[in-house]
């Protein structure tokens, strides 16, 4: 059975957002890519993978909010933040 390349990109995503290398990372991302990421545009998905491109002590202060994140990520962090929130609820 052959995937699309969609449905190929989903899945390399998911597995990249589940083996971050940093644990906190792990659980933060990886509910987060499970969840929302089929639901995402393209472009989205573009902004997505090139987050996943930057380290994981970056991303983690990013996603609480220690630090300010560049703004070229803002969105999908914000887009994160609220899911990583609604999870503690």
């Amino acid at each position: 059975m052959q995937i699309s390349p969609e449905e190929a990109r989903l899945k390399r995503l998911k597995m990249r957002s589940w083996r971050r290398g940093m644990k906190e990372m792990d659980l933060i991302l990886g509910p987060f890519s499970d969840t929302e990421l089929a639901a995402f545009s393209a472009a989205e998905l573009d902004a997505y993978e090139r987050l996943l491109d930057e380290n994981d002590q970056d991303l983690y202060l990013w996603v609480t909010g220690a630090i300010e994140a560049p703004r070229q990520h803002a969105p999908v962090l914000q887009t994160i933040r609220v899911m990583a929130e609604n999870r503690l609820r």
